[in-house]
């Protein structure tokens, strides 16, 4: 089972951007006792065998991990959802793009704890490739988004060790306004 909920969502968001997309939307919500995540990309998307055979532990799309046969990501979302209250669903068309939306309970014994949010998407931010990823964080009525591009232009680029360091002081400023209104 992954550590927090921060590995669950960049094990899920890691999936657009190897599916070739340009444009990925990261949705999260903790609102109302639950939490909920939003994925869209115009990635590759899958065909409806394909989409099938995506929670099946022993399956994974060939080609895509040259170390391993299997793809555990879905499956384990679909426990962790299953087991926390939540759910999940899956809508893909091959050649436009994916969108995956899950949920949990966010007061579930067996939820993982959070994790850290500026971690996460200074991760997804910094994972090789050509695409813009724009990330949203709402909990009760506050809220803010932002994209990759618009970080890295802010900080001077997320490249260099000080670049690292203001984008992480600024998503750690994000998400300690956030907190005044949690529930």
């Amino acid at each position: 089972m992954h550590a927090s909920i921060a590995d669950v969502i960049a094990d899920t968001a890691q999936n657009s951007i190897e599916a070739g997309a340009s444009r990925i939307g990261l949705s999260l919500v903790e609102d109302g006792g639950m939490i909920s995540v939003a994925i869209t990309d115009n990635g590759k998307g899958m065909d409806e065998a394909t989409q099938r055979r995506a929670f099946d532990p022993f399956y994974t799309e060939p080609g895509k991990h040259d170390a391993r046969k299997v793809g555990l990501g879905l499956p384990i979302l679909k426990q962790i959802c299953e087991e926390c209250g939540g759910g999940f669903s899956l809508k893909s068309e091959k050649g436009v793009g994916t969108e995956l939306r899950y949920r949990f309970r966010a007061d579930h014994i067996d939820l993982p704890p959070m994790g850290s949010i500026p971690e996460l998407v200074l991760g997804l931010f910094n994972y090789p490739g050509d695409f813009e990823l724009v990330f949203s964080h709402r909990r009760g009525g506050a809220e803010y988004a932002i994209s990759r591009t618009e970080l890295a232009e802010a900080v001077g680029g997320l490249e260099s060790v000080e670049g690292l360091s203001l984008a992480k002081e600024f998503l750690e400023s994000q998400e300690e306004s956030l907190k005044g209104d949690a529930e």
